[in-house]
């Protein structure tokens, strides 16, 4: 079981990232220059925080993201991914089975 979308949020507010956009699929956080998503549409939450395709690798080290991209044009403080008939903005998604692990995760990340 994953954390749901709103507690993803939760644990972003305890880390010091301020909620500055939200619509009906997201919710965009900001702390410093970093900018994550919370996909609103993760009702199980295997893809509830979604990062900048540049931090991709470096997530690696710390966590497997739920799968290679998750597009929408909700994000778009993220690039615009130009393959196939969409062109949506993108990130990469992940999804934590415990507070604890995404504390740490964010730590790791953006500490």
């Amino acid at each position: 079981m994953y954390l749901r979308p709103d507690e993803v949020a939760r644990v972003l507010e305890k880390a010091g990232f301020e909620m500055d956009t939200v619509t009906p699929k997201t919710y965009g956080y900001r702390r410093g220059e970093n900018y994550v998503y919370v996909n609103r549409e993760a009702r199980l939450g295997r893809t509830a925080l979604v990062i900048h395709p540049t931090l991709k690798e470096k997530s690696l080290n710390y966590a497997d993201p739920a799968s290679d991209i998750k597009t929408c044009d909700h994000y778009t403080h993220f690039p615009m991914y130009l393959v196939g008939d969409t062109q949506d903005h993108y990130g990469i998604p992940h999804g934590f089975s415990s507070r604890a692990a995404l504390e740490r995760y964010l730590q790791s990340m953006f500490g």
